[in-house]
């Protein structure tokens, strides 16, 4: 008869392959069972949108044929517990696990397009996901998820009045735009705009989450400022084109958040409309913005490159019809998104694992 001992010995020798530990050790083990012709085992991944999940789950059932015997017949269910790793005071988005600063040097990279599809394809793996439009003067989410003219409800939370999120897609949404006249300009200055961002931390009702998506404006400035100083930033993802002059202002986004005071983690860089594809030549790819340049500028700062983003027209048709490409026709488009996102989680692991607990950035600008 196997035994439970026999079979925890056995995943005492798979290693997870981010976190180079076995699955023992990490407490990856949720449960084991056993019959005369089966064994079960539920390992607990750091989040459901893993890369890897399947070479984790082959990688059990083959320990187990090896240590414990060939004509075992082995079950390996997976499931999913998103970490996190913040410190002190939960007084800010007490139930948000991970806050995604995603940015740009410049505007025009596709930044929002890729906000909007990586916490849809979050969602899509089985995380719960809100999207915050923190581009004040220039939001898109209205527009890209289709709910122009609609106003968020409000509710009493513990004696105070909160904003409650639109939901659309699967996530939790919210951006100025849902809150102000799209037809006017918003004309603020800096501290107004920094106010605003407060609010749509501090009074709204974001519930629990795993992942909090933060499209931020272009550029280096007070919002970016602000959102540090205001809530625990798990990382950054930064998103650039190929061509050089985008690469030059991605440059920046690296450098504001990985050095000097600030000292967010970057969790990589994804190239958006890195190679076109026509549709009648699938397998053809023409470079029209150049050529893998944004994996060369991960290569210069040592981060990883999350993903390649094709110049697809769905895409664009997607965002202005409101219908982004994740819940869209194009299987092109959905996969690169989809890959992006779990290399994205997977890195969020990672950082969650390995780095220091994420805290409130403390500065004197």
């Amino acid at each position: 008869m196997v035994s439970e001992q026999q079979v925890y010995k056995a995943l005492g020798t798979v290693q997870e392959p981010d976190l180079k530990n076995d699955l023992v050790s990490l407490s990856m083990v949720r449960e084991v069972s056993i019959n005369e012709t089966e064994v079960h085992v539920t390992i607990v991944l750091t989040t459901p949108a893993c890369p890897l999940k399947e070479l984790i789950r082959n990688r059990c059932i083959e320990a187990i044929k090896r240590e414990v015997g060939s004509e075992i017949q082995v079950r390996i269910s997976l499931v999913s517990q998103v970490n996190s790793n913040r410190k002190g005071s939960l007084s800010v988005l007490p139930g948000v696990k991970n806050i995604i600063a995603v940015a740009s040097g410049k505007g025009g990279v596709g930044k929002s397009t890729v906000a909007a599809n990586l916490a849809i394809a979050l969602a899509r793996e089985g995380a719960k996901t809100g999207l915050l439009d923190a581009d004040i003067y220039g939001p898109s989410v209205p527009v890209m998820f289709g709910v122009r003219g609609e106003r968020p409800m409000m509710k009493q939370v513990q004696g105070k009045g909160r904003i409650v999120p639109l939901q659309r897609f699967g996530i939790s949404l919210l951006s100025i735009g849902l809150l102000v006249d799209e037809k006017q300009a918003v004309v603020w200055r800096g501290p107004m705009a920094s106010s605003a961002l407060k609010q749509f931390i501090s009074d709204v009702d974001w519930g629990d989450l795993d992942y909090l998506v933060i499209d931020l404006p272009p550029g280096t400035g007070d919002i970016h400022l602000t959102l540090v100083q205001t809530v625990p930033v798990t990382g950054a993802i930064i998103v650039t084109t190929p061509q050089e002059v985008a690469l030059a202002d991605a440059r920046k986004g690296i450098v504001m958040f990985s050095t000097g005071a600030i000292k967010v983690p970057v969790l990589g860089l994804v190239e958006n409309m890195a190679y076109f594809s026509p549709a009648d030549l699938p397998g053809n790819r023409y470079y029209i913005f150049g050529k893998d340049g944004g994996k060369r500028l991960a290569e210069e700062y040592g981060i990883p490159l999350l993903g390649q983003i094709p110049l697809v027209q769905s895409i664009r048709e997607g965002g202005d019809e409101g219908i982004p490409a994740m819940v869209g026709d194009d299987l092109q488009a959905r996969e690169a998104f989809g890959e992006f996102a779990r290399r994205a989680a997977q890195q969020i692991a990672i950082r969650n694992a390995e780095m220091k607990p994420t805290g409130i950035v403390e500065t004197a600008f």
